[in-house]
Protein backbone atom coordinates (compact mmCIF):
# COMPACT_ATOMS: atom_id res chain seq x y z
CA UNK A 1 0.00 0.00 0.00
CA UNK A 2 2.94 2.50 1.03
CA UNK A 3 4.21 1.87 -2.11
CA UNK A 4 1.01 2.73 -4.24
CA UNK A 5 0.55 5.75 -2.12
CA UNK A 6 4.11 6.51 -2.94
CA UNK A 7 3.58 6.48 -6.78
CA UNK A 8 0.35 8.76 -6.48
CA UNK A 9 1.52 11.35 -4.51
CA UNK A 10 4.28 13.80 -6.17
CA UNK A 11 7.70 13.71 -4.54
CA UNK A 12 8.54 15.89 -1.89
CA UNK A 13 10.53 18.66 -1.57
CA UNK A 14 14.23 17.95 -1.88
CA UNK A 15 15.98 18.18 1.13
CA UNK A 16 18.85 19.53 -0.63
CA UNK A 17 16.71 22.63 -0.92
CA UNK A 18 15.82 25.74 2.12
CA UNK A 19 12.39 25.94 2.86
CA UNK A 20 12.48 29.27 0.62
CA UNK A 21 15.15 31.73 -1.20
CA UNK A 22 14.14 34.76 0.53
CA UNK A 23 17.77 35.00 1.25
CA UNK A 24 18.68 35.08 -2.43
CA UNK A 25 15.90 38.52 -3.26
CA UNK A 26 17.80 41.30 -4.36
CA UNK A 27 14.91 44.29 -3.44
CA UNK A 28 12.23 44.39 -1.00
CA UNK A 29 8.80 42.62 -1.93
CA UNK A 30 5.76 45.21 -2.67
CA UNK A 31 3.25 45.79 0.46
CA UNK A 32 -0.44 45.55 -0.29
CA UNK A 33 -0.66 48.89 -0.52
CA UNK A 34 2.41 49.29 -3.15
CA UNK A 35 0.58 46.39 -5.30
CA UNK A 36 -2.84 48.44 -5.45
CA UNK A 37 -0.46 51.24 -6.32
CA UNK A 38 0.58 49.75 -9.19
CA UNK A 39 -2.40 48.18 -10.23
CA UNK A 40 -3.93 51.63 -10.65
CA UNK A 41 -0.83 52.64 -12.35
CA UNK A 42 -2.02 50.24 -15.28
CA UNK A 43 -3.55 51.70 -19.13
CA UNK A 44 -6.94 52.43 -19.30
CA UNK A 45 -8.17 49.49 -20.92
CA UNK A 46 -8.99 52.03 -24.31
CA UNK A 47 -5.39 52.32 -24.35
CA UNK A 48 -4.55 48.40 -23.80
CA UNK A 49 -4.19 48.15 -27.78
CA UNK A 50 -1.68 45.63 -29.16
CA UNK A 51 -2.32 46.75 -32.67
CA UNK A 52 1.56 47.80 -32.70
CA UNK A 53 2.43 44.96 -31.80
CA UNK A 54 4.01 42.89 -34.94
CA UNK A 55 3.75 39.51 -35.51
CA UNK A 56 3.97 36.61 -38.05
CA UNK A 57 3.45 33.35 -38.56
CA UNK A 58 6.49 30.92 -36.86
CA UNK A 59 5.82 28.41 -38.96
CA UNK A 60 7.60 26.96 -41.08
CA UNK A 61 10.73 27.52 -38.63
CA UNK A 62 13.94 28.45 -40.50
CA UNK A 63 16.51 25.14 -41.20
CA UNK A 64 18.93 25.57 -37.96
CA UNK A 65 21.40 22.66 -37.32
CA UNK A 66 24.99 22.01 -36.20
CA UNK A 67 26.87 24.90 -35.89
CA UNK A 68 23.85 27.37 -35.74
CA UNK A 69 21.86 29.74 -32.76
CA UNK A 70 18.55 30.18 -33.96
CA UNK A 71 15.93 32.21 -31.42
CA UNK A 72 12.44 32.64 -32.33
CA UNK A 73 10.32 35.15 -30.07
CA UNK A 74 6.77 33.36 -29.14
CA UNK A 75 5.28 36.52 -27.27
CA UNK A 76 6.11 37.90 -23.74
CA UNK A 77 9.42 36.36 -22.32
CA UNK A 78 8.28 32.19 -24.60
CA UNK A 79 11.27 31.66 -26.90
CA UNK A 80 12.47 28.92 -29.02
CA UNK A 81 16.23 28.32 -29.35
CA UNK A 82 17.98 26.16 -31.32
CA UNK A 83 21.55 25.48 -30.38
CA UNK A 84 23.73 23.15 -32.17
CA UNK A 85 21.01 20.79 -33.40
CA UNK A 86 19.07 21.10 -29.77
CA UNK A 87 15.87 22.72 -29.47
CA UNK A 88 14.93 23.91 -26.33
CA UNK A 89 11.71 25.88 -25.25
CA UNK A 90 11.80 28.55 -22.65
CA UNK A 91 9.14 30.00 -20.76
CA UNK A 92 6.24 29.13 -22.77
CA UNK A 93 2.82 30.90 -22.28
CA UNK A 94 0.42 29.82 -25.36
CA UNK A 95 -2.38 28.63 -24.38
CA UNK A 96 -4.21 32.53 -23.98
CA UNK A 97 -4.76 34.75 -21.16
CA UNK A 98 -2.58 34.57 -17.37
CA UNK A 99 -4.00 35.29 -14.30
CA UNK A 100 -4.15 39.09 -14.08
CA UNK A 101 -4.61 39.27 -17.85
CA UNK A 102 -6.84 37.33 -18.96
CA UNK A 103 -6.13 38.55 -22.75
CA UNK A 104 -3.46 38.41 -24.55
CA UNK A 105 -3.01 41.72 -26.97
CA UNK A 106 -1.59 39.68 -29.69
CA UNK A 107 -2.09 35.82 -30.51
CA UNK A 108 -0.19 33.39 -30.17
CA UNK A 109 2.38 32.49 -33.45
CA UNK A 110 2.26 29.13 -32.59
CA UNK A 111 0.01 26.00 -30.26
CA UNK A 112 1.91 23.68 -28.06
CA UNK A 113 1.12 21.00 -30.42
CA UNK A 114 2.10 23.10 -33.42
CA UNK A 115 5.74 23.45 -32.11
CA UNK A 116 8.80 21.14 -33.43
CA UNK A 117 10.15 18.20 -30.93
CA UNK A 118 11.34 19.81 -27.81
CA UNK A 119 14.65 18.76 -26.37
CA UNK A 120 14.06 20.16 -22.79
CA UNK A 121 11.51 22.76 -21.41
CA UNK A 122 13.38 25.62 -19.70
CA UNK A 123 11.75 27.50 -16.76
CA UNK A 124 13.04 30.91 -15.63
CA UNK A 125 10.59 30.67 -12.54
CA UNK A 126 7.17 30.01 -11.39
CA UNK A 127 4.95 33.45 -12.00
CA UNK A 128 1.83 32.93 -14.26
CA UNK A 129 3.66 35.12 -17.03
CA UNK A 130 6.88 32.36 -17.33
CA UNK A 131 5.13 29.30 -16.33
CA UNK A 132 2.00 28.62 -17.32
CA UNK A 133 0.34 25.77 -16.68
CA UNK A 134 -2.65 25.42 -19.51
CA UNK A 135 0.74 25.27 -21.78
CA UNK A 136 2.74 22.70 -20.12
CA UNK A 137 -0.23 20.42 -19.58
CA UNK A 138 -0.43 20.13 -24.01
CA UNK A 139 3.00 19.38 -23.87
CA UNK A 140 4.30 15.81 -23.63
CA UNK A 141 4.44 14.34 -20.06
CA UNK A 142 8.06 12.72 -20.66
CA UNK A 143 9.42 16.29 -21.85
CA UNK A 144 12.77 17.14 -19.98
CA UNK A 145 12.17 20.31 -17.80
CA UNK A 146 14.89 22.23 -16.26
CA UNK A 147 14.15 24.17 -13.26
CA UNK A 148 15.36 26.01 -10.47
CA UNK A 149 15.57 24.61 -7.25
CA UNK A 150 12.60 23.47 -5.27
CA UNK A 151 10.56 23.54 -8.69
CA UNK A 152 10.03 19.56 -8.21
CA UNK A 153 6.73 19.03 -6.55
CA UNK A 154 4.94 21.88 -8.80
CA UNK A 155 6.21 20.19 -12.04
CA UNK A 156 5.68 16.27 -10.97
CA UNK A 157 1.68 17.52 -10.23
CA UNK A 158 1.24 18.82 -13.86
CA UNK A 159 2.35 15.34 -14.82
CA UNK A 160 5.92 16.18 -15.96
CA UNK A 161 8.58 12.81 -14.85
CA UNK A 162 11.76 14.11 -16.34
CA UNK A 163 12.12 17.24 -14.11
CA UNK A 164 15.78 18.48 -13.31
CA UNK A 165 16.15 20.92 -10.48
CA UNK A 166 19.34 23.46 -10.74
CA UNK A 167 21.06 26.11 -8.21
CA UNK A 168 22.49 29.08 -9.75
CA UNK A 169 25.64 28.20 -11.71
CA UNK A 170 24.89 24.80 -12.04
CA UNK A 171 24.76 22.76 -15.65
CA UNK A 172 23.50 19.70 -17.04
CA UNK A 173 23.90 18.70 -20.74
CA UNK A 174 20.91 18.46 -23.12
CA UNK A 175 20.43 16.90 -26.48
CA UNK A 176 20.31 13.68 -28.12
CA UNK A 177 21.17 12.02 -31.76
CA UNK A 178 20.88 15.83 -33.10
CA UNK A 179 23.44 17.36 -30.84
CA UNK A 180 24.31 17.99 -27.33
CA UNK A 181 25.06 21.33 -25.28
CA UNK A 182 25.56 22.67 -21.89
CA UNK A 183 22.39 24.34 -20.11
CA UNK A 184 23.32 26.71 -17.21
CA UNK A 185 21.16 27.84 -14.64
CA UNK A 186 22.57 31.59 -13.73
CA UNK A 187 21.30 34.50 -11.19
CA UNK A 188 18.29 36.59 -11.78
CA UNK A 189 17.57 40.11 -9.36
CA UNK A 190 13.78 38.45 -9.75
CA UNK A 191 11.42 36.47 -6.84
CA UNK A 192 9.04 33.76 -7.15
CA UNK A 193 5.41 32.88 -5.83
CA UNK A 194 1.98 31.30 -7.38
CA UNK A 195 -0.03 31.36 -4.07
CA UNK A 196 -0.36 33.12 -1.29
CA UNK A 197 1.31 30.56 0.48
CA UNK A 198 4.47 29.97 -1.52
CA UNK A 199 6.81 33.14 -1.45
CA UNK A 200 10.22 32.61 -2.76
CA UNK A 201 9.54 28.55 -2.37
CA UNK A 202 11.38 27.93 -5.59
CA UNK A 203 14.30 29.66 -7.40
CA UNK A 204 14.35 32.21 -10.00
CA UNK A 205 16.95 32.81 -12.68
CA UNK A 206 17.98 32.87 -16.37
CA UNK A 207 19.88 29.86 -18.32
CA UNK A 208 22.86 30.39 -20.50
CA UNK A 209 23.30 27.40 -23.47
CA UNK A 210 26.55 26.75 -24.82
CA UNK A 211 27.44 24.56 -27.76
CA UNK A 212 30.19 22.65 -29.07
CA UNK A 213 31.60 25.08 -30.78
CA UNK A 214 32.06 27.43 -27.40
CA UNK A 215 29.45 29.91 -28.83
CA UNK A 216 26.39 30.77 -26.33
CA UNK A 217 22.77 32.14 -25.78
CA UNK A 218 21.51 33.82 -22.73
CA UNK A 219 17.74 33.70 -21.96
CA UNK A 220 17.48 36.24 -18.75
CA UNK A 221 14.33 35.29 -17.91
CA UNK A 222 12.69 37.94 -15.77
CA UNK A 223 15.14 40.53 -14.12
CA UNK A 224 15.84 43.89 -12.40
CA UNK A 225 19.02 45.40 -13.65
CA UNK A 226 22.32 45.04 -11.10
CA UNK A 227 25.54 43.09 -10.87
CA UNK A 228 24.49 40.00 -12.21
CA UNK A 229 25.04 40.23 -16.08
CA UNK A 230 28.83 41.42 -15.19
CA UNK A 231 29.24 38.08 -13.30
CA UNK A 232 27.92 36.17 -16.44
CA UNK A 233 29.38 37.57 -19.03
CA UNK A 234 32.84 37.15 -17.07
CA UNK A 235 31.89 33.29 -15.57
CA UNK A 236 31.40 32.41 -19.60
CA UNK A 237 34.88 34.04 -20.95
CA UNK A 238 36.57 32.70 -17.90
CA UNK A 239 34.91 29.56 -19.43
CA UNK A 240 36.09 30.28 -22.93
CA UNK A 241 32.42 30.84 -24.05
CA UNK A 242 31.91 33.42 -26.32
CA UNK A 243 28.61 34.23 -25.23
CA UNK A 244 26.97 35.63 -28.93
CA UNK A 245 23.32 36.97 -27.94
CA UNK A 246 21.03 37.67 -25.04
CA UNK A 247 17.51 37.54 -24.98
CA UNK A 248 16.47 40.21 -22.57
CA UNK A 249 12.97 41.68 -21.00
CA UNK A 250 12.72 45.43 -21.82
CA UNK A 251 9.36 45.42 -20.98
CA UNK A 252 7.20 45.74 -17.34
CA UNK A 253 9.12 48.34 -15.59
CA UNK A 254 6.85 51.46 -14.64
CA UNK A 255 5.90 52.75 -12.09
CA UNK A 256 9.60 52.62 -11.82
CA UNK A 257 10.14 53.03 -8.14
CA UNK A 258 7.85 50.05 -7.59
CA UNK A 259 9.62 47.91 -10.27
CA UNK A 260 13.28 48.82 -10.65
CA UNK A 261 14.20 46.09 -8.22
CA UNK A 262 12.52 43.27 -10.41
CA UNK A 263 12.13 44.43 -13.74
CA UNK A 264 14.91 46.19 -16.42
CA UNK A 265 13.99 48.87 -18.27
CA UNK A 266 15.16 49.50 -21.72
CA UNK A 267 18.14 51.75 -20.75
CA UNK A 268 19.00 48.86 -18.42
CA UNK A 269 18.76 46.20 -20.81
CA UNK A 270 21.19 47.85 -23.06
CA UNK A 271 23.72 48.42 -20.06
CA UNK A 272 23.00 45.17 -19.17
CA UNK A 273 23.81 43.42 -22.70
CA UNK A 274 27.38 45.89 -22.26
CA UNK A 275 28.09 44.49 -19.33
CA UNK A 276 27.18 40.56 -20.60
CA UNK A 277 29.91 41.84 -23.48
CA UNK A 278 27.44 40.38 -26.05
CA UNK A 279 26.95 41.96 -29.80
CA UNK A 280 23.28 40.45 -30.75
CA UNK A 281 20.57 41.08 -28.79
CA UNK A 282 16.78 39.89 -28.85
CA UNK A 283 14.17 42.50 -26.76
CA UNK A 284 11.17 40.29 -24.72
CA UNK A 285 9.01 41.03 -22.47
CA UNK A 286 6.46 43.16 -24.05
CA UNK A 287 3.76 43.74 -26.46
CA UNK A 288 1.83 40.46 -25.16
CA UNK A 289 0.43 41.11 -21.69
CA UNK A 290 -0.18 43.98 -19.78
CA UNK A 291 1.31 43.85 -16.98
CA UNK A 292 2.47 47.26 -15.56
CA UNK A 293 1.72 51.05 -16.06
CA UNK A 294 3.75 51.84 -19.40
CA UNK A 295 1.83 52.38 -23.05
CA UNK A 296 1.99 48.83 -25.27
CA UNK A 297 4.31 49.67 -27.59
CA UNK A 298 6.91 52.01 -25.12
CA UNK A 299 9.52 49.50 -24.80
CA UNK A 300 10.16 48.85 -28.14
CA UNK A 301 10.69 52.63 -29.13
CA UNK A 302 12.77 53.55 -26.13
CA UNK A 303 15.16 50.12 -26.41
CA UNK A 304 15.74 51.21 -30.23
CA UNK A 305 16.14 54.88 -29.00
CA UNK A 306 18.76 53.54 -26.31
CA UNK A 307 20.74 51.02 -28.52
CA UNK A 308 21.48 54.45 -30.82
CA UNK A 309 22.23 56.05 -28.02
CA UNK A 310 24.55 53.59 -27.15
CA UNK A 311 26.35 53.90 -30.24
CA UNK A 312 25.48 49.95 -31.56
CA UNK A 313 24.70 48.84 -34.42
CA UNK A 314 20.75 48.71 -35.06
CA UNK A 315 21.61 45.73 -36.95
CA UNK A 316 22.90 43.66 -33.78
CA UNK A 317 19.62 44.83 -32.16
CA UNK A 318 17.22 41.67 -33.29
CA UNK A 319 13.80 43.38 -33.07
CA UNK A 320 11.58 40.02 -33.99
CA UNK A 321 7.86 40.31 -34.13
CA UNK A 322 6.04 37.70 -32.27
CA UNK A 323 6.51 34.69 -34.01
CA UNK A 324 10.01 36.26 -36.02
CA UNK A 325 13.38 33.91 -35.90
CA UNK A 326 16.51 35.41 -36.34
CA UNK A 327 19.92 32.95 -36.76
CA UNK A 328 23.62 33.41 -36.80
Amino acid sequence: MAGVLSRLLPPRRDPRWPRDFHHRRTSDLLSPRQAYELLRAFPPRAERDGSGVPVVDALPLPAAGPGEISVTWLGHASTLLRVDGVTLLVDPVLAGGIPGASTRLRPSPVTPEELPPVDAVLLSHDHYDHLDAPTLRRLPRSTRVLAGGGSRPLLARLGFTDVTELDWWESVEVGGGRGEVTVEFVPAHHWSRRTLLDTCRRLWGGWVVTGSDGRSVVHAGDTGYGPFPARIGARQRDLGHDLAVAVLPIGAYAPRHLLRGVHMDPAEAVRAAGDLGVRHVVPIHWGTFVLSGEPVTEPRERVLAEWVRAGRDLADLWDLPIGGTRAL
